[in-house]
């Protein structure tokens, strides 16, 4: 792969950077990668961070994807379609889309018709987990009738994408539905967190929780958990409005998911305190 651009990225956040990292560290170079922030003030720090890696910094996204074997989009759940529609434009075949993002399995869908009807694969991926410490090793459940093919490819490159169906929506489903539940538990226990504080109950509503749980440091779980939301919280937040989208499709209520998304919002803590 040297001396091609074997892998693309739009988006170079967190995902982008983090795989970039590993992927380059396991020898595929030409490496490429397009950012909305790339150029502006709040970008300088993406831009240093493709620099260190060695990744070449492209000036449209569609520059960036030019003759690579995979694409990822590596956006954000709110900007996953339309990122799929605009790469429909100048996507070839032969190059495989891979779709990263938080997304509802109608969202996906919808972006999965876009990219075929260029020629191009697409292949649905759902992350099961943060990815800053497995990096590239973290878990991904993958959809579509390309899914496994793209597996095998991407798995001797060092990640762990496991083909779970040939139907577009399935892998997001399983990762929001799951989230429905992790999100859910975050929201509940910075909620509770933040009561017993207010009504100085902490230490005896936990010990009342551990008494019920007792596997649970509830003390320590209300921390991580809150740490959690603060740094995550907004991405969270677009994350759990797509559970919501994918409840309501599926005729089941989407308010709980809708809340949880409020909340996860509601505690994160604001740009420029990190």
């Amino acid at each position: 792969m040297a001396g091609t651009a074997a892998i693309a990225f739009i988006g170079f956040g967190e995902v982008g950077q983090r795989f970039s990292r590993d992927l380059h560290a396991n020898g595929v170079d030409g490496i490429r990668a397009f950012d909305l922030l790339f150029d502006q003030e709040a970008g300088r720090r993406l831009e240093a961070a493709a620099a260190e890696i060695g990744v070449t910094r492209a000036a449209t996204a569609e520059q960036a994807c030019a003759g690579a074997g995979f694409v990822f989009s590596a956006v954000t759940a709110d900007r996953a379609e339309a990122v799929a529609r605009e790469a429909a434009g100048w996507l070839r075949p032969g190059q495989i889309f891979v779709d990263v993002n938080s997304a509802a399995p109608s969202t996906k869908q919808r972006a999965a018709a876009a990219v075929t009807a260029s020629g191009a694969d697409y292949v649905e991926a759902a992350v099961m987990a943060p990815v800053l410490k497995p990096g590239l090793g973290v878990a991904i459940l993958a959809g579509g009738p390309r899914a496994q093919v793209a597996a095998e490819t991407l798995n001797r490159l060092g990640m762990n994408m496991t083909p779970v169906s040939d139907v577009f929506g399935r892998a997001s489903a399983m990762k929001l539905c799951r989230s429905i539940v992790i999100k859910g538990l975050e929201a509940l226990m910075v909620d509770c967190a933040a009561a017993c504080e207010a009504w100085d109950v902490k230490d005896p509503v936990f010990a009342s929780l551990r008494a019920t749980f007792p596997s649970i440091d509830f003390h320590a779980l209300a921390a991580d958990m809150r740490e959690r939301v603060a740094t995550h919280g907004v991405r969270r937040a677009a994350e759990m409005r797509e559970a919501a989208e994918m409840l309501a499709v599926a005729g089941l209520a989407p308010g709980l998911a809708s809340a949880v998304a409020d909340a996860q919002q509601r505690g994160a803590r604001p740009r420029g305190e990190f």
